[in-house]
């Protein structure tokens, strides 16, 4: 047979001519141009970067956002994060090392809010808007961080004998014996900052240290009097001893009420115990006087903080009459 009947003329098996594309397939080959940048995609985390680095640029009054790092830096080992408005704002005024400012994402500005912005950009420090709940992860869920966190390097102790020299006057420094609540600490480096106290004495063992809870606890006051880290607290009531400093104890059952105290203008150590077991023997045997804080019969006894602060505010105050 000379051809297919079904094409005459043709071969078995011969493809016939196709219409062409019209130049769609070429067209698909040269794809879609280049991929547009991560920040520039409405879908992707970059983009909404962009967007609170954007907003944040607004706050400040900028006419173009900062650059900012693509995640938020993890805090080194050893940093802590100091939370809170107050806490915050007083670090950054007492250029406390720090590392990165974080602000929650559309945080209400205030004016702490607002001074703390400016003493970062001020510092070149880097300042990270990130999403509340990224916030509270990197505070450990800390629901009172108020919308601003700082990572800062590990706090540098102070020598006890270096408070007796900053001293302009007659020196007052506060002697911790054995408080392990962070929140009393930070309550007594507060009240000794509010009361002319020359700076807070913590033993090396058995003590809270300063982390981040006494940070926001002193609302700060860290940043502004100096803690020192004795190696032995009797050791160093030694010390102090030789150079002169009275040692006058607090605890429930003292031989002086406080009122009747009357040595608040000489060079003077208070020291409070522990919330539970108050002051060591040895501790307590070194004492010049132990002085009671009076109290109703209803109460068993006063913490470590609030006597404390107590007792510098009437030492604060019988100075302030004697001059």
């Amino acid at each position: 047979m000379a051809g297919d009947a079904r094409h005459p003329g043709g071969n078995r098996g011969k493809k016939r001519p196709t219409a062409g594309t019209g130049g769609h397939g070429r067209k698909a080959l040269e794809g879609k141009g280049p991929t547009p940048k991560a920040e520039d995609r409405v879908y992707h985390q970059a983009y909404k970067r962009k967007q609170a680095a954007e907003r944040l640029a607004a706050k400040r009054g900028e006419t173009t956002p900062r650059k900012q790092q693509s995640t938020p830096r993890r805090k080194a080992a050893g940093d802590e994060l100091v939370t809170g408005r107050n806490a915050v704002l007083e670090a950054l005024r007492a250029k406390v090392p720090a590392t990165t400012l974080y602000l929650a994402s559309r945080a209400e500005l205030d004016d702490r809010l607002r001074e703390t912005i400016s003493i970062a950009n001020h510092r070149d420090l880097p300042v990270l808007e990130v999403m509340r709940p990224e916030l509270d992860r990197l505070t450990g869920n800390d629901l009172l961080h108020q919308g601003v966190a700082l990572a800062v390097r590990p706090y540098e102790y102070a020598h006890p004998l270096d408070l007796l020299e900053r001293a302009a006057g007659a020196p007052l420094v506060v002697a911790l014996d054995g408080v392990t609540d962070p929140r009393n600490l930070g309550a007594v480096i507060r009240s000794a900052a509010a009361f002319g106290a020359h700076g807070v004495v913590l033993p090396q063992r058995r003590s809270a240290g300063v982390t981040a809870a006494v940070w926001r606890a002193s609302a700060g006051a860290v940043a502004r009097l100096p803690v020192a880290m004795a190696s032995n607290l009797a050791q160093t009531i030694s010390a102090y001893k030789q150079r002169g400093v009275f040692v006058a104890g607090l605890a429930g059952d003292g031989d002086v009420p406080l009122p009747a105290f009357d040595l608040a203008d000489r060079p003077l150590l208070v020291v409070a115990g522990s919330e539970g077991e108050g002051l060591s023997r040895i501790v307590r045997d070194l004492c010049d006087v132990v002085v009671s804080i009076p109290i109703g019969a209803a109460t068993e006894s006063l913490n470590a903080s609030v006597a404390a602060s107590i007792a510098l505010y009437t030492i604060a105050a019988a100075r302030t009459a004697a001059k």
